[in-house]
Formats: C-alpha cells, sequence, structure tokens
C-alpha cells in the first residue's frame, strides 16, 4: 500500500483512528519489552525506521554494507522478505533462481551486491549468513524486530515527511510511539531537505547524520529528454521530483502500491503511452526487479546512492559498533 496523505495532518480521520493505534502501538511496545534478544557474535548494524515506507532505507542499508566492506568485513543483509512466499524458514535470496514473489524486492536489489538472506527470524536468518561467512551483519528494516541484538540502531527519517501527524497506523504513519523508538536508537539518518529543523530537534536526543539520496549517472542522461515516470515505491514523488531535478521533462506520472507486483496489463500501457508521446518510459531500481526481463529491457532503470555530509561521525558510529579502536 502507499501512505495515505491523510497521515501527513491532523484530520477528522486521523483522530477517528487514534484508538486503534494506541491499540496497534501497545502490542508494538509489549511485543519488543517481552523480546529476548539473539547475541550472534558478529557485529549487527539495524537500518530500521518509524515510519511506514519512503524514508530511503533501502539505500542506506546497501551504503553501510559497502562502508563494512570497504573495512574488511564480510557483510550480510538481513530482510523479512516482505511480499516474499518462501521465507518462513532462513532463506539466502539469489536473484537469477528466485523472483519477488519468492524473497520480495528488497531482497534482490541487495543480492546484488552481497549476500541476503530473508526470513521473519531475524536471529535464524543471522546463524545461517554467519554459517555462510559473514562477518557482520545489516538489517534492511527490523527496529521493531526484537529478535535480534543490535550493535548499532540507526533510525531513517525523511526530512520532509518528518513523522507526520504524529499518531500510530492506522491513524499516521507511526509504527511505534516516537519517544519509544528513539529511546532504542543510537543516531538518527536524516534524509533529503530539512525545512521543519528536525535534525535541531533530534540532536537534543541523538547523534544525527545527515544524508541524501544523489541519482546515479543514468539521471543525467535525461536532461531535457521527455520521459514517462512510474514507480510503486513508498515515496513516488521523491522519484519524480529526482528527475525533474536533473533536468528530465516528466510528460506523465504513473503511481502503483509500494511492493506492487508488475504484470503485462500495467507496464504495457506505460510503453504505449511514452511511444505516443515520444518520450522514455524509466522507473527506480527497487521498481525494476519486479518486472519480467522483457519489460526490463523496456525501460531506464536508474539507481541512486547515498552522500552523506559527515562521513567522520558515521565512521565512528559503525568502528564503535564493530569494536575497532
Amino acid at each position: 500500500m502507499r501512505a495515505p496523505d491523510f497521515w501527513q495532518s491532523e484530520n477528522g480521520l486521523a483522530r477517528l483512528l487514534t484508538p486503534f493505534g494506541l491499540v496497534y502501538g501497545a502490542v508494538t511496545a509489549g511485543r519488543i519489552a517481552r523480546a529476548r534478544p539473539v547475541r550472534v557474535g558478529v557485529p549487527v548494524i539495524c537500518v530500521g525506521n518509524l515510519t511506514a515506507g519512503g524514508t530511503g532505507k533501502t539505500p542506506v542499508a546497501q551504503s553501510i554494507a559497502e562502508r563494512l566492506s570497504a573495512k574488511g568485513y564480510s557483510p550480510a543483509v538481513l530482510l523479512r522478505g516482505y511480499g516474499g512466499r518462501k521465507h518462513m524458514v532462513p532463506l539466502r535470496a539469489d536473484r537469477f533462481a528466485h523472483t519477488v514473489s519468492d524473497v520480495g524486492d528488497e531482497a534482490l536489489l541487495h543480492a546484488a551486491s552481497f549476500p541476503a538472506f530473508v526470513s521473519p527470524n531475524r536471529d535464524k536468518a543471522a546463524l545461517m549468513a554467519i554459517a555462510e561467512g559473514a562477518t557482520a551483519l545489516v538489517m534492511d528494516d527490523g527496529h521493531q524486530n526484537p529478535g535480534l541484538a543490535k550493535n548499532l540502531s540507526l533510525v531513517v527519517v525523511d526530512g520532509l515527511r518528518g513523522f507526520g501527524n504524529g499518531r500510530i497506523i492506522p491513524a499516521g504513519p507511526l509504527r511505534e510511539d516516537i519517544t519509544a523508538g528513539l529511546k532504542r536508537a543510537d543516531a538518527v539518518v536524516l534524509m533529503g531537505d530539512d525545512p521543519r529543523d528536525l535534525a535541531g530537534k533530534l540532536r537534543e536526543r541523538l547523534p544525527v547524520l545527515r544524508a541524501r539520496l544523489a541519482p546515479g549517472p543514468a539521471y543525467r542522461q535525461l536532461a531535457r529528454q521527455r520521459v514517462v515516470a512510474f514507480a510503486g515505491i513508498g515515496d513516488p514523488a521523491k522519484f519524480f521530483r529526482a528527475l525533474s531535478a536533473a533536468g528530465a521533462q516528466v510528460v506523465a506520472r504513473r503511481v502503483f502500491d509500494d511492493h506492487h507486483e508488475f504484470d503485462a496489463a500495467d507496464i504495457q500501457p506505460i510503453l504505449d503511452e511514452a511511444y505516443e508521446l515520444g518520450a522514455i518510459p524509466v522507473t527506480t531500481a527497487k521498481d525494476a526487479v519486479r518486472l519480467s526481463p522483457d519489460q526490463r529491457q523496456q525501460v531506464n532503470v536508474l539507481t541512486v546512492t547515498v552522500e552523506w555530509e559527515d562521513t567522520a561521525l558515521l565512521d565512528q558510529l559503525l568502528d564503535r559498533a564493530l569494536g575497532e579502536p
């Protein structure tokens, strides 16, 4: 699903749903309080969030895995495998043997760079990853998953959306109470612009790492080009803004639910529209893994990387988690 617009403001519907949010929050808090996190003997870095979708969590997890690799570690990524059907037992994602229906889109995206293991039982997935040679683990999501003890917990926050209306699902975007969630974190990663000075407010509680999603080289090739853009991610508008910022002329936008499984009926009309408009069909790397090989060949796939404002602070936090002097 996509985050509904009413999550971003105070309104009657949010107030009406607040009692359900309080129940959701209480269940989450109770589950976390009762848990006995398992320690697995290697550093565990969790990249999570307090809100539903669209913060840039997956690119941050990819960036952390790359930094661990540069430090000489063999990182593996742990995921729940959202949308997959073959992850009730721990499973290593194979981008050639598995589909999105098997392990989820994020697992296939990570598997292109590092070993990725999916399971709702992160401790079991962790042990499998270690058995296959991992010397450090990165959790893509999992701040509300208490099964695995973490050496470093990073909470990713979108600078524009922040915490929305401050209410818990289904009344707002929060997965849990803000104070409780930040109390278990070691630092906040604040992504993108910060018009409300969230960084200043959050620094009163935790270190704040500023970062942004930087368009890959394929974006530059679209300058002054007409494009038809489509996305099924947590915040499609962020993708469309990046295209416009790169100088592309976005002549049509098509939005799908987060993790939407594309079929020919979804994609062929987009390809036809792009042809009729003399435009290039474009999508995100996360969406591309949900396309068939034939569809992927007909669409420009655009990647992003994370640019960190203060890499010294990031490395300081990582080294502390890794036990480095």
